[in-house]
């Protein structure tokens, strides 16, 4: 699939010296599995090339996987090959400056459309279930030229796993599997990879428990929750853990649709996590300031009066696709 786009691509990346990779702001193990896996690839098949990534933005969840580089001068940039892993929209990256490097490539599993494409070279797949899984198949497209470790699988496998929420989303193909199949291949670790991403602790598990207690479902079939800077302190969450809450409504019967509403550092804005079993709410993101994938996206809501227009707005959808569609649970 896109073999040439993928050859235009590794063309590329033989042609520079000096190449950085980008991705997108509030890092997931997707991006960074993406990132560090396609760093790790290039530097084991070309030891000559300087390969980076360099971003501002942390992750406590991910910092098992290791940390950045250390920055290097705009100079530096602009003789580069800028390579933008798993950002729909220029505006989510979190380096911007990206912009000096001499040409850029995107790749990307997003829903593509006007206001998404950016980059010189484009390899996007909508319906891929991670930009790791892309990551992976380009590596399987060219074992021939290309070296992998157990390094650079574990951070590829990493994505795989976190994105497509352990293999069960819809965007799992057997392709997907066998991709997975081949990391698993080169020796990773997954009783250690599995504890970093799992394990919880008892606070954690006290929240889950507030969350349950504060939870409100519509009558249409929308979970939603509103978790304040105030429950973050009192449970001393960062607010990518306080995120995770959106997770804790997914097994529910006849809600179909489940929503978190975190707010924001700064006190202003309010960001929305929507998730969703069988019918599509990605329009609904759109409405408010967001997108993403059809069953996976997000949102930003500024206040109360826009919280409950959301919510109206899923319940609606909701209710609407439970009436024309049979099998939902």
């Amino acid at each position: 699939m896109n073999t040439a786009k993928k050859a235009a691509i590794l063309e590329k990346i033989k042609e520079y010296d000096r190449i950085i990779l980008f991705r997108h702001k509030r890092n997931d193990g997707d991006c960074v599995g993406a990132t560090k896996g396609l760093r790790e690839i290039i530097r084991l098949t070309y030891p000559e090339k300087e390969v980076y990534i360099i971003d501002s933005d942390h992750s406590d969840y991910l910092d098992f996987l290791g940390k950045e580089d250390d920055p290097i001068s705009d100079e530096e940039y602009e003789s580069a090959l800028a390579i933008v892993i798993d950002t729909a929209t220029e505006d989510r990256i979190s380096n911007q400056k990206y912009k000096l490097c001499r040409e850029v490539v995107k790749i990307d599993h997003h829903i593509e459309n006007d206001s998404t494409q950016y980059g010189d070279y484009t390899w996007v797949e909508e319906e891929r279930s991670s930009a790791c899984e892309m990551v992976a198949d380009f590596y399987v497209t060219f074992k021939d030229r290309l070296k992998i470790n157990s390094e650079a699988a574990t951070y590829i496998y990493t994505g795989m796993v976190t994105d497509s929420g352990r293999f069960r989303f819809r965007s799992v193909t057997g392709d997907t599997l066998r991709l997975a199949a081949e990391m698993l291949d080169q020796g990773i670790d997954t009783d250690t990879l599995y504890a970093h991403l799992y394990l919880t602790d008892f606070e954690s598990l006290k929240f889950k428990s507030y969350v349950y207690d504060k939870m409100k479902i519509t009558e249409g079939g929308v979970a939603y929750v509103y978790i304040s800077r105030d429950a973050m302190e009192k449970f001393s969450l960062t607010f990518e853990e306080a995120c995770t809450c959106v997770m804790f409504m997914d097994s529910i019967k006849g809600c179909l649709c489940w929503i978190a509403f975190i707010e924001e550092t700064d006190g202003e804005s309010i960001r929305v996590r929507l998730r969703s079993r069988f019918a599509p709410v990605n329009k609904v993101a759109e409405k408010y300031r967001g997108g993403g994938h059809d069953c996976a996206c997000g949102a930003t809501v500024y206040n109360e009066k826009e919280i409950e227009a959301l919510v109206a707005d899923a319940d609606e959808l909701i209710r609407g696709y439970k009436e024309t569609h049979e099998g939902w649970l």
